[in-house]
């Protein structure tokens, strides 16, 4: 489904950038200049900045209190993650365009960056939706800390011998006990993250679903679990005098204490994804070397 007016007559764009990418220094003039020609106001986040002489430099959560009208994203799937949790809030869509290796998310090659960017200016584009999950850690009844994420969060083990304990509920009806080395809650979207490695299925985009995989579990008959996302998914965490730690999108996160509990459920915020072609089994084909018909 396409935006209305994403490239409006008012235009304001944000380039962010993977750290210490060498390449970005032949890449960010040139896409500066594409959008003075194309007359848009642009800012820069601080990574962009060493290549971005004159150009207003903003930290990336105070993006989401301008209205740009998209964000180009320089360099992996990381950079989108932490990208698009900043700006999420504000629905501001983003372009990722891949130096990265992977690159489920920030999909468009390098090579088909300004024909996209033409594309977008041209209104010739799809937003593509996805949802968030939104975690909170109750402590002793009170809520400590709070995170949104787009691919997924996992408590895993504090040391490196021990297992975790996790009590599982969903909508407040005990699941089990899961005995692992970390226990994944996944979005669709990170179905093809941590979750895929560990032995989770794929989601489309569009399942209104979560994953919850554990990793390495201890049992064999504990096996990826999907639930509406309309569900409360709960982890009680049980790692006596050991601490296990909360990891969010592999980038933000906490230590966890024993009793913790952790809930998981659909995020008020959605990150949009601005896309100019293909499908999901077309990024499915070609980064996971799927064979061509």
């Amino acid at each position: 489904m396409a935006p209305t007016n994403v490239a409006s007559p008012n235009k304001a764009a944000a380039i962010i950038s993977k750290p210490g990418k060498p390449e970005l220094a032949g890449i960010v003039p040139g896409l500066l200049d594409w959008f003075r020609q194309h007359q848009y106001q642009v800012a820069v986040d601080p990574e962009t900045a060493p290549y971005a002489a004159g150009t207003e430099v903003l930290a990336r959560p105070a993006m989401a209190d301008r209205r740009f009208n998209f964000v180009v994203v320089l360099g992996g799937d990381g950079t989108l993650l932490s990208a698009a949790r900043a700006v999420a809030k504000a629905g501001i869509p983003v372009l990722g365009v891949n130096l990265g290796s992977l690159g489920f998310l920030t999909e468009v090659p390098l090579e088909e960056m300004y024909p996209t960017l033409e594309g977008v200016e041209a209104n010739s584009f799809l937003v593509e939706t996805r949802s968030m999950v939104r975690c909170e850690v109750i402590r002793k009844d009170a809520c400590v800390a709070q995170f949104d994420a787009v691919n997924d969060v996992v408590v895993g083990k504090g040391t490196i011998a021990r297992l975790n304990y996790c009590e599982v509920s969903v909508d407040g009806t005990f699941v089990s006990t899961y005995q692992a080395d970390s226990l994944i809650v996944s979005t669709p979207t990170g179905s093809t993250a941590y979750s895929l490695a560990a032995g989770g299925p794929i989601l489309m985009p569009s399942v209104e679903a979560f994953v919850i995989t554990p990793v390495a579990a201890h049992s064999l008959t504990h096996r990826p679990l999907v639930v509406r996302d309309t569900s409360e998914v709960e982890i009680v965490v049980k790692t006596g005098e050991d601490e296990a730690y909360l990891s969010v999108d592999g980038q933000l996160g906490m230590p966890m204490q024993d009793g913790d509990r952790l809930l998981c459920r659909k995020s008020q915020y959605q990150v949009k994804l601005l896309r100019a072609h293909g499908t999901f089994f077309d990024v499915l084909r070609a980064k996971l070397k799927w064979g061509q018909r």
